[in-house]
């Protein structure tokens, strides 16, 4: 190999050089904000008062233990959450990978039209009047049921999971069919464990989703038992809002604490599992992602 042909020119070295950094400027844009409420949030509020931007100032963790002690039903809040975010993600994967496997099925009646009316539900949406009315007459109110049931099949994961079906070869299902598989055979023990990468991006999507979910909590659900961290977190986020004057004043004297601190602790208290979650399952989202979208 002569070296005159591995010399790299100079427009190519600029190119590199301006490549990266807009990428690390770009990954710094990103990361900032977390790194901003994470130096906040174990930084003094008397020092958050006066602006911190990069470096911890008199590190503490006291606006935690104090929200974990004004807070109250905090831990059973989490469990509930936690149960429906594996429960519901457990559910829906479940559920949009059938049907969107029975949908990929070239012998199924009618099912361009059963995909067609599938892709529909995407754009028409009756609105939050007939979705309360619906929960109710399901009895799902006050119930844990709320939190999985309506979220088991999502248009976009099914249309995703069926363009990735499609794109296996189909010559693995006639060949599986000719041992003697069932449909639901082929589903599970030919189809799934080649739709990993996938079924890991929309965990994530719908882990996301579920963990981020508070708006059926507020509209249907009473039961102090069943009240998701979400939901209660808004609430307390909505008390520290409102306090202006006296009150942030009072508020400041009797617990150490302010409005900003507060609203900075809470969160990052709602955005810690998902940052854990999410660099767990990154290799295969890209990937799975990638091979959803080959067809159309």
């Amino acid at each position: 190999m002569h070296k005159r042909h591995m010399k790299r020119t100079k427009g190519e070295v600029v190119f590199d050089v301006l490549n990266v950094t807009l990428l690390l400027l770009f990954t710094a844009i990103c990361f900032y904000p977390i790194w901003f409420f994470l130096v906040n949030s174990i930084s003094d509020p008397k020092a958050i008062a006066k602006g911190i931007y990069l470096i911890p100032k008199q590190l503490t963790t006291y606006n935690y233990t104090s929200l974990f002690n004004e807070v109250s039903n905090l831990f059973p809040a989490f469990k509930i959450s936690i149960l429906r975010t594996v429960l519901g993600t457990v559910l829906t994967l479940f559920c949009c990978s059938f049907v969107a496997f029975i949908v990929s099925q070239q012998c199924l009646p009618c099912r361009k039209a059963l995909y067609r009316f599938i892709v529909i539900s995407m754009y028409i949406n009756a609105g939050v009047i007939p979705w309360f009315i619906t929960m109710k007459m399901y009895h799902l109110n006050n119930n844990f049921l709320l939190y999985i049931i309506p979220s088991a099949i999502t248009a976009f994961f099914v249309i995703l999971l069926k363009t990735y079906f499609e794109s296996v070869p189909a010559e693995l299902q006639e060949s599986a069919e000719m041992d003697g598989a069932g449909i639901l055979t082929v589903y599970a023990r030919v189809m799934l464990p080649l739709s990993k990468p996938v079924l890991a991006s929309v965990a994530v999507f719908s882990a996301v989703n579920q963990w981020n979910q508070w708006y059926d909590n507020f509209m249907l659900i009473n039961k102090s038992t069943l009240q998701t961290v979400q939901y209660l977190l808004y609430l307390y986020l909505t008390k520290a809002s409102q306090m202006t004057g006296n009150t942030a004043a009072s508020a400041a004297a009797t617990l150490g604490s302010n409005p900003t601190s507060i609203r900075i602790t809470i969160t990052m208290v709602t955005m810690i599992p998902i940052i854990i979650v999410y660099p767990a399952m990154q290799k295969y989202f890209v990937k799975g992602i990638m091979l959803g979208a080959v067809k159309g």
